[in-house]
């Protein structure tokens, strides 16, 4: 996922808003405790996210991918006054750590919190939203995007994370998961309801702007 020498990374992080308390302590955690801690969006990207937020004033957001919590802080951080992030998981086992830091952060009436399938839960959703965040498992992207495309608002934004896949998309033979998120930057690409920009941040973010 680092396609930056660390010193460059390092000066972005220094010259960007510093990571709140809460959430450098959500990181500290989750390197600590958790399975496969990269999956962590992190303090750059977690800027970029509530910018995101901010800029487009959001009043309702979804992410698809909840992980130990990090992105629908920062994401909820940037909401209009009494606006809603619906955030969803599949493993029940961070819920309880999800939650205590949304209540650290001062986010428990902002942020609805669902466990399940997301192929499931999404259609369920009956909102017009701002922005939909997809970070969960790889093979149903382009599926996800179906569910929520009409859901977002003309001029709202479809953000989806590691579309770079640590560089494998560039390469000729793919596995299973890195087809699928080709895939998808293709399907993107190739939709005239959408304008797109893949973001070099991190392991890469598909932003697709609604027309």
């Amino acid at each position: 996922m680092k396609f930056l020498p660390d010193e460059i990374e390092d000066y972005a992080a220094k010259f960007s808003t510093k990571e709140e308390d809460v959430l450098a302590k959500l990181n500290r955690e989750t390197h600590i405790k958790i399975m496969l801690p990269q999956m962590l969006s992190g303090h750059i990207q977690g800027n970029f996210l509530k910018m995101m937020s901010h800029m487009v004033q959001a009043k309702r957001i979804l992410e698809i991918g909840t992980y130990t919590g990090y992105s629908a802080i920062c994401l909820a951080q940037g909401l209009n006054e009494n606006g809603k992030l619906y955030t969803i998981d599949i493993n029940a086992e961070l819920e309880d750590m999800c939650r205590r830091y949304f209540d650290e952060a001062g986010l428990n009436e902002t942020i609805d919190f669902r466990i399940g399938n997301a192929l499931e839960i999404i259609p369920n959703i009956d909102e017009e939203l701002d922005i939909v965040f997809i970070d969960a498992d790889k093979l149903n992207y382009s599926n996800y995007y179906d569910l929520v495309i009409d859901k977002v608002r003309p001029g709202g934004f479809i953000i989806a994370d590691n579309v770079l896949w640590s560089g494998k998309v560039c390469q000729k033979e793919h596995d299973k998961d890195t087809a699928a998120l080709h895939a998808y930057n293709v399907k993107i690409t190739e939709d005239d309801r959408v304008e797109n920009y893949l973001v070099p941040i991190r392991d890469g973010l598909m932003v697709a702007r609604k027309l």
